[in-house]
């Protein structure tokens, strides 16, 4: 069943992914180009497309099973551990040990400039940085939450831990 469902979403993704472009708001004489999305020199098309990549490979993982200290998908994940994964995997880039590892990297961005592909950082035992999940865009994010045990999306903006958010950062120049 799981098969079947990562093989409809993905090309769907995909052709969603596609079929996307940032729009360009028309200027008049003198004026400069700006995009309506606020990537701004911070991020390279190169930069976009490997963020992109991240997010991709994490939908794949929805509904993995949680495990404290997981490291790969066929043991289970945890949040750290699905986040390091994923961004090997897509991205080849190394990020490794527990969330509050995970955010002494990277660059602190505007919570209100989040970019799909950046990560997202909750106080969720009372202590800083103590939960990591990957945003995907339009105020979700995914994550391996032990509770009820499935990695899954979960909304920014409601909920348990919308009120937990502590900071997003970008692993991508």
């Amino acid at each position: 069943m799981r098969s079947l469902w990562l093989t409809l979403l993905i090309p769907g993704v995909l052709l969603l992914a596609a079929c996307s472009s940032a729009p360009v708001t028309k200027v008049g004489a003198g004026e400069t180009p700006r995009s309506k999305y606020p990537w701004g020199a911070a991020h390279s098309l190169a930069a976009r497309e490997k963020a992109n990549e991240v997010v991709l490979f994490s939908l794949g993982l929805i509904n993995t099973g949680y495990r404290f200290g997981g490291k790969n998908p066929e043991a289970g994940l945890d949040c750290s551990g699905m986040v390091s994964y994923v961004f090997d995997q897509s991205a080849n880039l190394k990020l490794q040990g527990s969330a509050a590892d995970i955010a002494r990297r990277g660059r602190a961005v505007d919570i209100a400039r989040m970019q799909p592909g950046d990560l997202v950082f909750f106080n969720t035992l009372n202590r800083p940085h103590s939960h990591v999940g990957i945003y995907i865009g339009e105020g979700r994010f995914i994550h391996a939450p032990s509770s009820r045990g499935k990695v899954r999306i979960d909304s920014l903006t409601s909920g348990w831990f919308a009120t937990r958010l502590e900071e997003a950062r970008t692993y991508f120049e």
